[in-house]
């Protein structure tokens, strides 16, 4: 949303050789003046071209005088003919090279036309023949600025000012030099002063807004684009200004409002529909960020970056089809970029196919082995499928790249205590209390190595942690009671079952076994009451009973 820096000279053919001369003498041949009087009646008339018509007339009949180029470049400059008027001017100096007016008026005609270097030699030879003429030099230092000469620009414009210090083309053409030499504070206090006797100066407001965008002021930028919004309700480069200050600010709510105004003004501007499907998107408004990066890209269809964003879009709003035909075609415009293959990749997981997810976050890793997500990603599908040696290696390489990552920290232990690697498991969760003591899965990893190695004090330690840390899952009773069983403490055994039982009623493995507590303390009504519930709740149970007696 950078904003291009605007001014004007203020240059105008304000000293054209006005009409009005009976004759002139050239020697001894005397010019006969029926032709401009016929042209400036005409002209007076308020019928420009048929004046101009006459002029030709009186051209094409061999009248070729000075007046008569003139008072023609006169009549083309009010038409905006200036290329027209500039060959009439260039005539005009052909019989009169040093003419005054002429030599001033051509650079104008120049200067209109955009062609700055011819502009800046004619104002030269305009300041040559009138060394005094302010306007030749303030049209001069404009086109400096459009040749990019700043420094140059800067030391014409100081000129003007010796002798008008309050001139505000002059004072404004400054401000934009300063501003071309990234000296903004100067640039800024002259554009204020100018503001200060026309506070209605837009191009000097938009400069503002330009400056406060490369210094990324946003304050600066959204006072002088409201004042500017105020002169003008529908000016682009104000709602443009807010619309960054507001994106800066994170003010996505804002930035999508400002955006949507720019789209009334100018529909179909790429950059426009694509800020403002990034504006929704950051405020969730998935569905209409969809939208937006779609109308984006019926008018840009290549854009990449637009295809990415609506394949995550859609990927959020689950659909999950659509998002990967758009993934897809960002790859067709790029191939084997590596932030659209991550993306495709974390699709193809979410949709089950985690064999084609595993191959391609490889194939990412391959030419990008500092990626530690991806390397979590690889690590949690080995896991899962089984592959515990190439989750133990994925997560170590997270490890390298992010020494603390508790979650990878865990996962890689889970991964050794797969493998049947105790020592390296306990190791692993230990980090992980280190990291985070409330850690309940690094609690519940250490509390089942304990029970393989028939720690049981050790394992009850753990799960008492667990309950106090305020975890009451019926699992967490459950296990905590077989822990006591085993060590003897039957009668607390029986208490954890009951809590078990307070939140999962219907907890057949709980059942069965406070019945083998009740059993061990005499209590043999209650025990097959017990057995009867747990059979009810889950009736294979019942199998191997007989071989058992």
């Amino acid at each position: 949303m950078n904003q291009k820096r605007r001014w004007n000279s203020g240059s105008e053919a304000s000293d054209v050789t006005p009409f009005g001369a009976n004759y002139e003498t050239r020697g001894d041949k005397r010019v006969t003046p029926q032709a401009l009087a016929r042209a400036v009646s005409l002209h007076l008339e308020g019928q420009p071209r048929e004046a101009l018509a006459e002029l030709n007339r009186a051209l094409d009949g061999g009248e070729q005088q000075a007046e008569i180029f003139s008072a023609r470049g006169h009549i083309l400059f009010e038409l905006s003919e200036f290329e027209e008027a500039a060959k009439s001017y260039s005539k005009l100096l052909d019989l009169e090279p040093r003419h005054p007016a002429a030599t001033f008026n051509m650079a104008v005609c120049l200067e209109k036309l955009g062609r700055w270097g011819e502009a800046s030699e004619a104002f030269l030879r305009a300041l040559d023949v009138n060394p005094d003429r302010s306007e030749a030099r303030l049209g001069l230092g404009v086109c400096l600025l459009h040749q990019e000469k700043p420094e140059e620009a800067l030391e014409v414009f100081d000129l003007c000012l010796q002798n008008q210090p309050n001139q505000e083309a002059a004072v404004f053409g400054k401000a934009v030099a300063l501003q071309l030499l990234w000296r903004f504070d100067e640039a800024t206090e002259l554009y204020a002063k100018v503001l200060e006797s026309n506070p209605k100066f837009e191009e000097a407001l938009v400069n503002l807004i330009a400056i406060g965008m490369a210094r990324k002021d946003d304050k600066m930028v959204r006072d002088y684009a409201e004042r500017l919004l105020a002169l003008k309700p529908q000016s682009q480069v104000a709602l443009e200004g807010l619309a960054a200050s507001a994106f800066t600010a994170s003010d996505y709510e804002a930035a999508a409002t400002y955006c949507r105004k720019l789209l009334e003004v100018a529909p179909e501007t790429f950059e426009r529909v694509f800020n403002l499907g990034v504006a929704c998107h950051k405020t969730g408004k998935k569905e209409e960020a969809a939208q937006a990066y779609e109308r984006a890209l019926r008018i840009r269809p290549d854009a990449k970056q637009a295809f990415i964003n609506l394949g995550i879009a859609r990927q959020e709003m689950e659909d999950l089809k659509g998002a990967r035909e758009a993934y897809e075609r960002a790859l067709q415009i790029t191939p084997d970029l590596p932030e659209i293959l991550n993306n495709l990749a974390g699709l193809l997981e979410q949709q089950g196919q985690t064999e084609d997810a595993e191959r391609m976050y490889t194939k990412l890793l391959a030419k990008n082995p500092d990626w530690e997500d991806t390397w979590f990603r690889v690590g949690y599908l080995r896991l899962d499928r089984g592959d515990y040696r190439g989750s133990v290696e994925a997560f170590s390489q997270c490890l390298r790249k992010r020494a603390q990552w508790p979650e990878a920290q865990m996962n890689l232990g889970l991964a050794y205590w797969k493998l049947g690697d105790r020592e390296m498991a306990r190791e692993s969760f230990e980090k992980v209390l280190q990291a985070m003591p409330e850690s309940a899965d690094a609690l519940r990893g250490l509390a089942a190595i304990a029970v393989d190695q028939e720690d049981f004090q050790e394992a009850l330690d753990l799960q008492a942690r667990l309950i106090e840390l305020g975890e009451r899952t019926p699992e967490l009773f459950y296990n905590t009671g077989l822990l006591l069983q085993r060590v003897g403490q039957v009668e607390d055994a029986v208490r954890l079952y009951k809590e078990a039982l307070n939140v999962k009623p219907d907890f057949a493995e709980a059942l069965l076994n406070l019945g083998h507590a009740h059993k061990s303390l005499g209590q043999e009504e209650e025990a097959r009451a017990c057995w009867h519930q747990a059979l009810e709740a889950k009736p294979e149970l019942a199998q191997g009973y007989f071989e058992q007696a």
